[in-house]
C-alpha cells in the first residue's frame, strides 16, 4: 500500500478546470516531485491535500485512510505537515517561538492544566521544547534560535519554515517550491537538508519545484502536469526526455 494516494482527482473554478483527473501515489521514503509550468495546478493539488480546497471529484488516500472530506485542523494530526511558496512565519516572533507552534498539533492538555500549570502541562513543555530543539541542531539553526523571523535572511526564513513543519513530526511533508527566492547556494543547502530529511528522519517528501537543478538532485520520481492534466511520469530523466514535457515545460 502506497503512503499517499490520488486517484482521479479534479479541481473545478467554474469552467476553469485547475487540477484535471489526475492520479498518482507516493511511496513510503521517497522524495516525489511535481513539475510543471505556472498554472499547471502544482499548487492547486496541495491546496487539496491540505484540505484548503474540496476536490470537484476523486479521492486522497493517506495510510489507507480516506482523507479527502476531512477538516484542515485534521490533516497534521494525522502526520502531514506543509510550507508554502510564500512564507508563512509569525515575523515578530522568534524563530523558537515560530517552531513551538508546529508542536501545536500534539498538544493533549486544556485551558483550565494550563491555567494551574500543573506537571502534566510542564512534563508536556519541556517534551515540546526538547523536540524543537532537536530540529533546530538538525538544521543548523542554533545561531538564530532567539532571533526575530522579520530580522533573519531570507533563505533563513525559508530553513525555519522547513523546521516548523518538521516539528510536527510528519510522516509525509509538502514542501511547496522550497527553492523560491533562494540563490545556487542555498538551492544547494536546501537540497542536502531535503536529502537529510528523507535519509536520516525517514520523512517522505512531496515537492513542487521549477528548479529542475534541484529536482534533479534530491528526486526519486517525477510528475510533469500542464493545464491540470498529467503529462508524464517517471524519474527524472524519462520525465525531462518526454517530448510532452520538453514543448510545455523546459521550452524545447
Amino acid at each position: 500500500m502506497s503512503l499517499f494516494q490520488v486517484d482521479n482527482i479534479s479541481l473545478h473554478f467554474g469552467g476553469l478546470r485547475a487540477v484535471d483527473d489526475v492520479s498518482f501515489a507516493v511511496e513510503k521514503g521517497e522524495v516525489f516531485t511535481i513539475i510543471g509550468p505556472n498554472g499547471a495546478g502544482k499548487t492547486s493539488i496541495f491546496n487539496l491535500i491540505s484540505r484548503l480546497y474540496n476536490p470537484t471529484a476523486g479521492t486522497l488516500t493517506f495510510e489507507g485512510q480516506d482523507i479527502t472530506k476531512l477538516p484542515p485542523h485534521e490533516i497534521a494530526t494525522l502526520g502531514i505537515a506543509r510550507t508554502f511558496q510564500n512564507i508563512e512565519l509569525f515575523e515578530n516572533a522568534s524563530v523558537l517561538a515560530n517552531l513551538l507552534v508546529g508542536r501545536h498539533c500534539h498538544t493533549t492538555t486544556n485551558v483550565l492544566t494550563e491555567l494551574l500549570f500543573l506537571p502534566s502541562v510542564r512534563k508536556a513543555e519541556l517534551a515540546h521544547r526538547r523536540a524543537v530543539e532537536q530540529v533546530i541542531e538538525f538544521l543548523g539553526l542554533q545561531k538564530y534560535r532567539d532571533m526575530l523571523i522579520a530580522g533573519l535572511p531570507y533563505g533563513v526564513r525559508k530553513v525555519c519554515e522547513v523546521a516548523r513543519a518538521l516539528c510536527t513530526e510528519p510522516k509525509l511533508l509538502l514542501l511547496d517550491e522550497p527553492s523560491s527566492g533562494l540563490n545556487v547556494e542555498e538551492t544547494s543547502d536546501m537540497a542536502f537538508w531535503i536529502t537529510d530529511i528523507k535519509k536520516e528522519l525517514g520523512i517522505t517528501v512531496l515537492m513542487v519545484e521549477h528548479d529542475m537543478t534541484l529536482v534533479n538532485r534530491v528526486s526519486d520520481r517525477v510528475l510533469a502536469l500542464n493545464y491540470g492534466k498529467v503529462l508524464a511520469g517517471g524519474t527524472p530523466a524519462q520525465v525531462q526526455s518526454h517530448p510532452d514535457v520538453i514543448a510545455a515545460y523546459l521550452g524545447g
